[in-house]
């Protein structure tokens, strides 16, 4: 199954990554009625984006595109990209407790516990449904896209407190930026 089309890295715009608190990281992605070559080349610039970030999963929300679509590769070698869209958890098992972190929350990894393992069903970028079965960190990886795509992030599993100061910090470290 071909998943990706590789570019040049000097012939793809990198896409801008929201940063938490930034409220469009809480809008919920809309399906996708139609896989074109519009969403395959959306795929492709998400994929450029995520390793360039450098990342291990991007899902559509976190570049303000409120459409079910998720990029992953856990692969050492960065060669194993994943197009995920519409996906859908089929079926679950098992828990597992990993530090997490998020391009849309730089410099932060927590302890979230999630499933450790996950059976997937999506539309690959040809349109094509498919089923995966994910452990470990796949299986955390497509959990943690997937709650972008409703609205929600990884520190919505941490305290108030935890919460308010990883806000604190992001919120100076952006206004330093500015």
């Amino acid at each position: 199954m071909h998943l990706y089309h590789r570019c040049e890295a000097n012939q793809m715009a990198l896409l801008d990554i929201l940063e938490f608190p930034d409220p469009r990281l809480r809008n919920a992605a809309k399906p996708i009625e139609n896989v074109n070559s519009r969403i395959a080349e959306l795929a492709d610039q998400m994929l450029e984006t995520m390793y360039a970030a450098p990342g291990i999963g991007l899902a559509a929300s976190q570049i303000n595109v409120h459409k079910r679509l998720i990029v992953i590769d856990v692969s050492e070698n960065k060669d194993q990209p994943l197009i995920l869209i519409n996906p859908e958890i089929i079926d679950s098992e098992g828990i597992i407790e990993t530090a997490e972190g998020c391009l849309s929350v730089p410099g932060f990894y927590e302890p979230v516990s999630r499933f450790q393992n996950v059976l997937v069903k999506a539309l690959d970028r040809n349109g094509e449904w498919f089923t995966l079965e994910a452990d470990d960190l796949l299986a955390v990886c497509i959990q943690h896209e997937m709650d972008h795509l409703d609205g929600k992030l990884f520190v919505d599993y941490l305290s108030n407190a935890k919460r308010t100061l990883i806000r604190k910090k992001l919120q100076k470290q952006q206004k330093q930026r500015a």
